[in-house]
């Protein structure tokens, strides 16, 4: 039997599709509330196809609680922040679930980490935690660290699909939790050691972060001389071996956004391009903002109370809202003690800013600037209610004429 720690965007899934391939599975999650929503026969976020991989995995006899169970193997996936000012994981939550499963396990079980940790972070922290408690490791406990791959929005087709990574410090142990993921994942799985497993996720995710960045300074530099960065990009990408990819409005959710801070964290003077390369994506919401004040001034527009932007989640099609981009602009904004946007996303039903909309037609109705933040599909196919607007893309999406672009 599997014991899935930490309920959420990554360790449902799993835990889901786990048991919906025949694996014995109890997912636990400190959060009662959250328990009690699975148990009552309900998802707790939005996900294509997941209500489906859920009602399987029920018939399947998946269970929920907030209890820790005994068993031999445990997957744990709670969430690893890092310190905004030193740039270091912070790795609270997995040590602190480690430990919990100390308290529980017999001997000779095998504790699985897939929250993404920087390089070192097992060495560093979990292994003094659990020698702490008195455990051999290699004898008492296995330790095997199998990053995450998967992106919101496509997680039950990446889960099936995806290659997978196992570090472990014992072979067997390794191919062991191997046809553990291999019950579900058709994707090649590698296994190799706990520090090579740590670095690849971070660098997978570093690279793409570079990548953007690219992207988002080359349209600062094209709307510094009024150039269109999206035709240069086209005709670029025209060339067998060129690929730059499309600038945004920053980078959003629990990976591109926050990984590459850990090598930042850990390689200070060594890990330069990815340093400033992280500050390009986290400055673009203020870019973005000063372009809104832009396009006002030269509208003559005087009041923010009617600007609106379009989207909260971090991308298109979800729910997800962490590390958004308009979360981020919002914040900005309230430091220049203006009015606050007018905000609407149709994935977010919640109110959790000031001035939030929960209809696309009354969101409309009381603004003139329109600012495309999240290219849900919602937009896209209702472009034609935006022609009496002023439109600021900045997702590139827009098919008017007269539209304002980053």
């Amino acid at each position: 039997m599997v014991n899935v720690i930490g309920l959420g965007y990554i360790g449902l899934p799993t835990a889901l599709m786990m048991a919906s391939h025949g694996v014995e599975v109890i997912g636990t999650d400190y959060n009662k509330k959250l328990v009690d929503t699975l148990n009552a026969g309900k998802t707790t976020f939005k996900e294509k196809g997941l209500d489906e991989l859920f009602d399987e995995a029920v018939k399947c006899g998946i269970k929920f609680t907030t209890e820790y169970q005994v068993t031999d193997t445990y997957i744990i996936s709670v969430p690893t922040p890092y310190d905004k000012f030193s740039k270091k994981v912070d790795a609270c939550y997995v040590v602190a679930a480690v430990g919990n499963v100390l308290d529980v396990c017999p001997k000779g079980a095998t504790v699985v980490i897939e929250s993404t940790v920087s390089p070192g972070t097992i060495d560093k922290y979990v292994r003094p935690a659990v020698e702490a408690k008195g455990f051999t490791i290699g004898r008492d406990i296995h330790l095997v660290h199998a990053p995450e791959r998967i992106i919101p929005g496509n997680m039950v087709y990446e889960l099936l699909h995806n290659n997978r990574t196992i570090g472990a410090d014992e072979r067997e142990v390794g191919e062991a939790v191997r046809k553990i993921y291999a019950s579900f994942c058709g994707g090649e799985i590698v296994v190799t050691d706990i520090r090579t497993a740590e670095m690849t996720k971070v660098v997978e995710n570093t690279f793409r972060a570079v990548n953007i960045a690219f992207a988002n300074e080359l349209a600062k530099i094209c709307r510094h001389d009024n150039m269109d960065v999206y035709e240069i990009i086209r005709i670029c990408n025209m060339h067998p071996r060129v690929n730059i990819l499309q600038p945004g409005p920053g980078v959003g959710g629990h990976c591109i956004s926050v990984d590459p801070w850990f090598l930042v964290g850990d390689y200070p003077s060594l890990a330069k391009v990815i340093d400033e390369s992280m500050k390009t994506n986290d400055g673009m919401p203020e870019f973005v903002l000063n372009r809104i004040y832009e396009i006002m001034r030269e509208n003559g527009m005087t009041d923010t109370g009617r600007v609106g932007l379009y989207g909260l989640t971090y991308k298109e099609n979800v729910d997800d809202m962490r590390e958004s981009p308009t979360l981020q602009l919002l914040e900005s904004q309230a430091r220049h003690l203006a009015p606050p946007l007018k905000v609407y996303d149709p994935f977010v039903s919640d109110d959790v800013v000031k001035d939030q909309y929960h209809d696309l037609d009354e969101f409309l109705a009381d603004v003139d600037l329109v600012v495309i933040m999240v290219k849900h599909n919602e937009i896209r196919e209702n472009m034609d209610k935006l022609k009496e607007k002023i439109v600021f893309d900045t997702q590139n999406v827009c098919t008017l004429e007269g539209a304002y672009h980053i």
